[in-house]
């Protein structure tokens, strides 16, 4: 794996002004696959419970703003954190802060910047999401230390990352109920599955200096584990649909999403960084499908 980097420093990237690029690359706007994976979570809640177009569309609009900017915070925090980590791993040593190419101060500074643009979005909502949205920063914040302690920390970020939907179902209709927790444990699962898929980009090195990881944990038995896993979440997405009581249409609609996710687990090729990449990133494809399932369900 010698050389490989998910860094994209070039196209629209590299028109910006010098001073700038910097700071697209520490808030990972270059790749905003992980920014689609947050706010993904959320358009299953819209799409289940909005009341109507209108505020779906809304409510969409306001939490894509807001899982990009809270995205980039996320990995200015982690990046503050590992910064000397990742020095020593090949796809990550390219990063601003770990190549000195913007200071400790500097992301702190774009961090609150960053911070102020999800509290402006946070604040568009009823109470009800505003307290939800609140109880992820604690989690948003020890995540980055879970990789020291545990071999799971893809189950920490499958907390974090699943968020969306509880505060996107609080958001649509003022309060939570039992589909909004079934979503979020789908959620769970879904990403439990494709961050250990991510993980495998990093695992020799990460074997070197000490970082954990459900792909060190697992091994060989990666594809059994995703197989649990998205099975569990097709399981948990059907009974949240049925218990917010959507016509049975939603059921055949899943299968797309279900076909995308058994792609994965059939092609799935440990020792291959860029294919482990190009499956993590179909998982966009996989929470817009089950998106549109909820709502063949609305109709």
């Amino acid at each position: 794996m010698t050389g490989w980097t998910d860094i994209r420093a070039t196209g629209w990237v590299a028109r910006l002004p010098p001073g700038w690029r910097p700071y697209a690359l520490l808030g990972r706007f270059d790749r905003p696959i992980g920014a689609w994976l947050l706010l993904l979570p959320g358009f299953w809640a819209f799409a289940m419970a909005a009341p109507g177009w209108a505020e779906g569309l809304r409510l969409a609009l306001l939490f894509t703003i807001g899982a990009f900017a809270m995205r980039a915070a996320g990995c200015v925090v982690n990046d503050l954190w590992d910064r000397d980590l990742d020095r020593q791993v090949e796809r990550t040593r390219g990063r601003p802060l770990a190549a000195g190419m913007v200071t400790p101060f500097q992301a702190l500074v774009f961090l609150a910047a960053l911070c102020l643009v999800g509290l402006l979005v946070l604040v568009q909502l009823p109470p009800a999401a505003i307290t939800v949205g609140l109880g992820s920063l604690l989690l948003i914040a020890l995540y980055p230390l879970a990789k020291r302690v545990t071999d799971w920390p893809q189950a920490v970020l499958g907390l974090v990352f699943s968020w969306a939907a509880p505060t996107g179902y609080a958001a649509a209709t003022g309060g939570l109920g039992w589909p909004a927790l079934l979503l979020w444990a789908a959620g769970f699962f879904w990403i439990l599955g494709y961050d250990t898929i991510y993980a495998h980009q990093d695992r020799e090195d990460d074997a070197k200096v000490g970082i954990r990881s459900t792909a060190l944990r697992l091994g060989a038995g990666t594809a059994r584990f995703l197989t649990f896993c998205y099975a569990a979440m097709l399981a948990l997405l059907v009974a949240a649909g049925l218990l917010a009581g959507l016509h049975w249409l939603f059921l055949p609609a899943l299968l797309p999403a279900a076909a995308l996710l058994a792609r994965q687990v059939l092609t799935l090729d440990i020792d291959d960084p860029e294919r482990c990449l190009m499956l993590f990133r179909s998982n966009r494809e996989v929470g817009f499908a089950i998106a549109l399932a909820f709502l063949a369900g609305r109709l």
